[in-house]
């Protein structure tokens, strides 16, 4: 992760980039101050997020705006008057309905996000984010109960449970630091360094085995790398396949890697062979956020967002070819993002239960008068 953001001023006509200065790398939500000579932006320092400006001709940063926050999304008054700026708390709950019963329970709140559930459904792991600048990842039965928290930090991200329902994995991002990922047991003991050196990670996957880990990079490209290592460090990371999207499953026979690309021309659910080193298409054009293999490892699914509900599919496979159309498994009667903060939602391969994050907040606008 870098420690700052660099700012360019590109002019269309002679297609001409020339650098204009730098920007701490926690600066957010920019917009021009006064056109052409400021910049503003939103910035947290010591878990207060705030308005500052960076003027374009002495290339100096200076705070606007002093109170406890979060001060975001700052907008010069078109007349004049002086800058409007959104002040506001979000909040969000995570949920777990059962498809059985029907009916749903609170697990956490702190703008709780990134479920994801253990193979057999009994607990989750998720992220928190008491402030703006610090998250913290839990572990808790799938009723919400046993809460136990496993660490902290400015930016993490959960990832996947181990086959044994014991051991999990999960990232964290510094500034000024490469990104890290880590595996612990349920009850927070024996955490370990994956000794990760290269880009960005995306996700951790395990073998059925547990002795090998898949790993979601990318670099300065968009396009996704998938590397594998061993789980206890002795060998990789080696590199996989480069441009075949986000890995998000494996297959029970430890031979197919399902994945996600979310952009381009390949758009839709695909798959990588590991013994053929081969990438192909299973469902184009399919836009979702995630993919499981069923409890079976005969079909996989993937859930699809409507406007008043969530779809869930079930697309039956064999031996690395998908058989037949997608079908509906389950349709749930409410809708939820499939993104906040990362993954918004997980499910229990048998479909029995569905955790989603409820994104919520109150915002108030203000206006700063010129003196």
């Amino acid at each position: 992760m870098l420690d700052e953001s660099h700012l360019y001023d590109a002019e269309l006509a002679s297609k001409k980039v020339v650098a204009i200065g730098q920007l701490p790398a926690d600066a957010l939500q920019l917009g021009w101050g006064e056109p052409g000579k400021s910049i503003l932006f939103s910035r947290t320092v010591n878990g207060l997020s705030n308005i500052w400006k960076f003027a374009l001709a002495d290339k100096s940063v200076t705070q606007v705006t002093f109170g406890t926050g979060p001060d975001l999304s700052p907008m010069p008054d078109p007349a004049g008057r002086g800058m409007y700026f959104v002040n506001g708390k979000s909040a969000g709950i995570l949920t777990a309905y059962n498809a059985k019963t029907k009916q749903a329970v609170d697990i956490a709140a702190e703008n709780a996000t990134q479920p994801a559930l253990s193979r057999d459904g009994k607990r989750v792991m998720y992220i928190t984010a008491p402030s703006r600048d610090r998250n913290e990842l839990w572990v808790a039965n799938v009723d919400g109960s046993n809460k136990v928290r496993l660490a902290g930090g400015t930016q993490l991200s959960t990832a996947t449970w181990a086959a044994d329902n014991l051991h999990l994995t999960f990232l964290s991002e510094e500034p000024g630091q490469p990104d890290k990922g880590y595996v612990v047991a349920a009850d927070g003991s024996g955490l370990r360094d994956l000794h990760w050196n290269g880009g960005t990670i995306q996700q951790v996957l395990w073998s059925p085995d547990q002795k090998t880990l898949y790993i979601n990079s990318f670099e300065k490209s968009t396009k996704i790398t998938i590397w594998k290592q061993s789980t206890d460090g002795s060998s990789g990371p080696e590199k996989l396949v480069y441009g075949c999207g986000f890995a998000f499953d494996v297959s029970s026979d430890g031979n197919y890697l399902i994945t996600v690309v979310d952009t381009g021309e390949k758009i839709g659910i695909l798959e990588y062979s590991l013994a053929d080193k081969s990438c192909t298409s299973l469902i184009p054009g399919a836009v979702t956020f995630g993919v499981n293999f069923a409890s079976d490892g005969k079909s996989f699914l993937y859930a699809v967002p409507g406007k008043t509900d969530v779809t869930v599919y079930r697309q039956n496979w064999q031996r690395g070819k998908a058989v037949g159309a997608p079908q509906v498994a389950l349709k749930l009667p409410f809708a939820f993002p499939l993104s906040a903060g990362g993954n918004a939602y997980d499910f229990t391969r048998d479909l029995s239960t569905v955790v989603y994050a409820r994104p919520a907040g109150h915002a108030d606008l203000y206006l700063i008068s010129e003196k």
